[in-house]
């Protein structure tokens, strides 16, 4: 019996099979082409595509755990359901779902919605789920660093009501953690959502700051126009569907924030056995590298 990792070549998922593997555990890893991902010795790629029901029933067979994590795209729903419907028909009963924070406060974002969606279906139909539910990826500044560095702004338009941006290194060592509990465990274990963030909260003002402090000279929040965002993105060849799901997103990230609810910090640090990693110090890498 394996752990079947779904996203596993992203910048989340390739993490975790990474993570799982150096556990120790057998892990098998769905791709879409075969020959084409680069996984680590002893990952066994099983071909499959989220819209080919026929390949998840084969990719699932055989399956004690999975790991579920749906890119954004315009089918994003009906992708994840399908999953999760053929899961329950294969009969694994250990899964964690990779969600997004607040989902159920995005209501006019489509990838938010869509898994808010999934979501109610793992709670209505009683899945044995660990929903992670994380806040705003550190790694996303890492596409805005040339923009930060070339021309002193940093464009994220998140806003003043406040983001416990994460690092991916920590979404994907808790959802390790995650996989290795229930799959160890003698039997499914109950459904627990857990909010996924940063230990400090930034605004836009506030996360300029941290690159001015690290790289000794001013730099300048952009501001929040999410109609120059989008445009932008297009711009930069986004597809025009999903740059405006993120704009959408950007908006309602000014409006609500992304903040976890109180004790979430300390119990991923529990669970982690460390503390999580710090916006500061992960800016001062990314500086470094340069």
């Amino acid at each position: 019996m394996s752990i079947l990792v779904i996203g596993s070549t992203g910048t989340i998922g390739s993490l975790v099979v990474q993570g799982l593997v150096a556990q120790g555990a057998k892990v098998s890893a769905l791709v879409r082409q075969p020959g084409k991902a680069t996984l680590p010795a002893g990952v066994d790629a099983v071909v499959g595509d989220l819209t080919d029901v026929a390949s998840l029933r084969r990719a699932m067979a055989g399956v004690r755990t999975l790991f579920l994590l749906n890119a954004l795209v315009p089918d994003e729903l009906t992708q994840s359901l399908q999953a999760l419907n053929v899961a329950r028909e294969a009969g694994i009963e250990r899964i964690v779902y990779l969600s997004v924070i607040h989902a159920d406060q995005y209501p006019e974002v489509p990838h938010f919605t869509s898994k808010h969606t999934v979501e109610r279906m793992i709670e209505t139909l009683g899945l044995p789920a660990t929903v992670l539910r994380p806040a705003y990826f550190m790694q996303n500044d890492i596409g805005i660093q040339p923009v930060i560095e070339g021309f002193g702004v940093f464009p994220m338009p998140i806003g003043p009501a406040g983001v416990a941006m994460v690092d991916a290194r920590d979404i994907a060592d808790v959802a390790v953690a995650e996989l290795l509990r229930r799959d160890r465990a003698a039997e499914a274990l109950p459904a627990i959502t857990l909010d996924v963030a940063g230990p400090e909260v930034f605004t836009g003002a506030s996360a300029t700051a941290v690159w001015s402090q690290a790289l000794g000279r001013p730099i300048h929040y952009g501001g929040d126009d999410v109609v120059a965002f989008e445009a932008q993105l297009v711009q930069n060849h986004v597809p025009a569907w999903m740059a405006y799901d993120l704009r959408l997103m950007m908006e309602r990230i000014q409006q609500v924030g992304q903040v976890p609810a109180a004790g979430a910090v300390q119990q991923l640090e529990d669970i982690l056995g460390r503390p999580l990693r710090t916006y500061p110090a992960f800016v001062a890498e990314r500086v470094k590298k340069d």
